[in-house]
């Protein structure tokens, strides 16, 4: 039985078995047992009114490669739509906004989401015109489809779905979610080849521990990723103006009440 906050995802694609697959493994494949998340891989061939089970043509206008044709990939999504009416439709493209962590938490409030996953040269714009919602890229690189890209959504977005993980912190601390790089991580033994695990985190002092792992954070941050970290700056600055903008609105309704 699905459970009230749970999210279902269709992958709309031509490699249905690779991609169900992957999915259904570790903790992803735990949380579609456990009835948290629904995943439900559709192969677009299956709707091709083709007698030759064709769903690509040349293009039109020339150029090399096939192109996805709009009756199959428009019959899938109507398929889908028929058991999930209110679903999302995102299409894998490098066209797209690059996807964020920030983004993976607004798709977590969808409750149905459809992945598009493109092949060859791509899909006919009709298709895209027709069904989908929105755009996604994950990044400035040229893969052979959508698949891959649509695997990371349903990780990243699964894994805040209460109870996919033992805890929001197990999310929640990690690299960029928190606004900033992860700190090192260590486990025993406590020497390896000379390598000793930081003295402050053997000694259990869990104040000293929590100033060591964002101290480390932010340092990590600052040298790797400057945009990340200013930009956290920049958030931590605005918090401070707003909290003592509330200080002295306090200040004034305590004053004015002793008048």
């Amino acid at each position: 039985m699905k459970k009230l906050n749970s999210i279902r995802f269709d992958i709309m694609t031509l490699f249905p078995e690779e991609v169900d697959s992957f999915l259904s493994s570790s903790i992803i494949g735990r949380a579609r047992k456990n009835d948290l998340i629904t995943v439900k891989c559709h192969n677009i061939r299956d709707y091709t009114n083709d007698k030759h089970n064709r769903v690509d043509d040349y293009a039109y206008g020339g150029g090399k490669g096939m192109v996805m044709q709009p009756q199959p990939i428009v019959d899938c999504f109507n398929s889908i739509k028929a058991e999930a009416p209110d679903t999302y439709c995102i299409y894998l493209s490098p066209k797209g906004k690059k996807f964020t962590q920030n983004r993976a938490k607004k798709l977590l409030k969808k409750k149905n989401i459809t992945l598009l996953c493109g092949h060859y040269e791509g899909i006919d714009q009709r298709a895209i015109d027709l069904i989908v919602d929105e755009e996604i890229s994950i990044g400035d690189f040229v893969l052979t489809g959508g698949e891959l890209g649509a695997m990371i959504i349903v990780d990243s977005v699964s894994r805040m779905v209460e109870g996919v993980l033992a805890d929001a912190s197990c999310y929640e601390d990690e690299s960029i979610y928190s606004g900033l790089l992860e700190y090192p991580q260590y486990t025993r033994p406590p020497v390896f080849m000379g390598l000793e695990v930081p003295k402050v985190l053997q000694e259990g002092n869990h104040k000293l521990i929590e100033a060591w792992k964002k101290e480390q954070a932010l340092t990590i941050t600052k040298e790797r990723r400057k945009d990340l970290y200013s930009k956290y700056m920049n958030r931590k600055a605005v918090k401070l103006e707003e909290e003592k903008k509330r200080k002295k609105e306090l200040q004034k309704l305590r004053y004015s009440k002793k008048k």
